[in-house]
């Protein structure tokens, strides 16, 4: 059964998502505080982590942060919840590598919608890997989700991966901030464009030696280098 940790400090919206997330089909473990947020998240690695901007102890944004730098726990996706909707706030959010960000009061029909528009995006159990592309410094697993810059594997979330290789696949074409938007998050996120700029920035500095295949293209978009740069 799919596992959603809940870290969230509000007794009456804990009960409601517990109540909800439960009937929809989905085991739920739920933490009051960030610090046994993360103790559970380390110990039973959910499929995915419903965490609260503000907590008791410590903000949701040190418990995000401290889940993405842990490499056995990176990979889990994260949606933030705040009441907290200004754009400085979902946009650092996307920067610290969340998956969605959404603000309370919040519909329970569209958190749901949400929640399996992000577990669609992971990796399916099971996939055969052995498709890979390569291109210069970089070589993409397409089966297993995986990314090596110079033979050294790097952790990349769903929206990292999926917007990696949909610029790969449009090599060469500048890609709007919309389009991608469109494409790779696939529904109304209720974000602005800079949703992907963030994103981008976060792709870039994990490619590391390979962060130049990712092309701005000033007032437009992105797109992906037609050649590898020579060494």
């Amino acid at each position: 059964m799919t596992q959603i940790l809940v870290v969230e400090d509000e007794r009456d919206i804990a009960d409601v998502l517990d109540y909800n997330l439960t009937n929809a089909g989905y085991e739920v473990l739920a933490a009051a505080c960030g610090q046994d947020g993360l103790k559970l998240a380390r110990a039973r690695k959910p499929d995915l982590v419903l965490l609260d901007l503000m907590l008791p102890d410590i903000s949701g944004t040190e418990v995000c942060r401290a889940l993405k730098d842990d490499p056995n726990t990176r990979g889990l996706p994260v949606i933030m919840v705040s009441a907290r909707g200004e754009e400085i706030d979902r946009v650092v959010g996307f920067e610290l590598g969340v998956e969605d960000y959404v603000t309370k009061p919040f519909s329970m029909r569209e958190l749901l919608l949400r929640i399996k528009a992000v577990l669609r995006r992971q990796s399916p159990k099971g996939e055969v890997s052995g498709q890979f592309l390569e291109f210069g410094e970089l070589r993409i697993d397409l089966g297993a989700h995986r990314v090596w810059v110079r033979e050294v594997e790097v952790e990349l979330t769903a929206i990292e991966f999926k917007l990696l290789t949909t610029l790969h696949d449009r090599q060469n074409r500048v890609q709007s901030r919309a389009a991608l938007l469109d494409h790779v998050w696939g529904m109304d996120t209720k974000v602005t464009t800079r949703t992907v700029d963030a994103h981008v920035k976060r792709l870039r500095q994990k490619l590391g030696a390979a962060r130049d295949y990712v092309e701005t293209v000033r007032g437009v978009g992105y797109r992906f280098a037609e050649a590898p740069l020579a060494s």
